[in-house]
């Protein structure tokens, strides 16, 4: 278990502490007597709110102080992927809000005495690392994809590695898409499937890799425990599942027709080379969450669905 050193409470930093994940990581920490240290662009909302530790950033550069004395650091922030139209500028900040503060991160480590240093950085990735591969089956062996999210998952993992050169275990987890009533592609997808517009996604064979929130936060705090670990994480459910399934299974869960299909040439009209993100296939089986001996609280789709969502709401 992580912990700090001489005895006292053990500070984890935290990136995007607010979001998606961090916003339930947090508290799964402090219940294990961790002070969660988070890091927003607002202190000033989160001051005054609770017993955690807050720290500002501008989303890019890791200040070292705000590092020093942790037990941990755990990088998850991020822009948006959906969060917008996919421009040549909103690109770049894509990429740049991950892979350039994943280098601010690693090179604030380095900044730091030994003794200051978190033992272990987790960092984010995403099961986009290895692109559109069809039927195959992808464990964390699998080589690296084609395309914007793989050379981005690709090139923000090897940041995140350097971490080692500074005696820092790094372990890159690498996500599914996040099943959670607060955001992610869940929130965008539910008011569409609750108006009856919902549908699969090109052709709907496609692999679709995915985790509940709560799954998500458990392994996270696995990695944390489990020191003999690092690289590569599939933080995905034990069964992938083809678009169509899901599509069908939301829209049981919402007892909404979910029978309009949305066309690849749309997709693609929209979001340009992002669309491939949605229309790739990616079935990513969890093999080292296995070995962590890791227990899914939600590993079928439609339950997951439904301790999400409530039903025809």
């Amino acid at each position: 278990m992580v912990r700090a050193r001489g005895g006292t409470v053990a500070a984890v930093w935290i990136s995007g502490g607010t979001g998606l994940l961090g916003a339930r990581l947090a508290p799964a920490l402090g219940e294990r007597g961790l002070t969660p240290r988070l890091l927003t662009r607002r202190p000033e909302r989160l001051a005054e709110r609770d017993d955690r530790e807050v720290a500002g950033w501008d989303g890019k550069n890791v200040p070292p102080a705000t590092l020093a004395g942790t037990a941990a650091a755990i990088h998850l922030s991020g822009e948006p992927l959906f969060g917008g139209v996919p421009t040549a500028a909103r690109r770049a900040r894509i990429r740049e809000s991950r892979v350039a503060s994943t280098r601010s991160l690693v090179d604030a480590l380095g900044e730091l005495p030994s003794s200051q240093r978190p033992a272990v950085l987790l960092c984010a990735s995403a099961t986009g690392y290895y692109g559109d591969r069809g039927e195959e089956e992808l464990d964390e062996e699998a080589l690296p994809g084609a395309g914007f999210l793989a050379d981005l998952c690709r090139d923000w993992e090897a940041e995140a590695a350097r971490a080692e050169e500074h005696g820092v275990r790094c372990v890159s987890l690498r996500i599914g898409v996040v099943l959670a009533r607060e955001g992610g592609a869940l929130a965008l997808m539910a008011p569409i499937f609750r108006l009856g517009l919902g549908g699969r996604l090109g052709s709907g064979r496609q692999w679709f890799s995915w985790i509940h929130a709560e799954d998500l936060t458990a392994l996270t705090l696995a990695c944390l425990d489990a020191a003999e670990l690092r690289g590569p994480i599939n933080a995905v459910a034990p069964g992938a599942v083809r678009n169509a399934e899901l599509t069908a299974a939301l829209g049981r869960v919402l007892r909404r027709p979910a029978v309009l299909p949305v066309p690849s040439f749309a997709l693609r009209a929209a979001l340009g080379e992002i669309a491939g993100e949605l229309l790739g296939s990616r079935r990513v089986d969890p093999v080292r969450a296995r070995e962590l001996g890791l227990r899914w609280r939600r590993p079928e789709l439609e339950g997951a669905l439904r301790a999400e969502l409530k039903p025809g709401g």
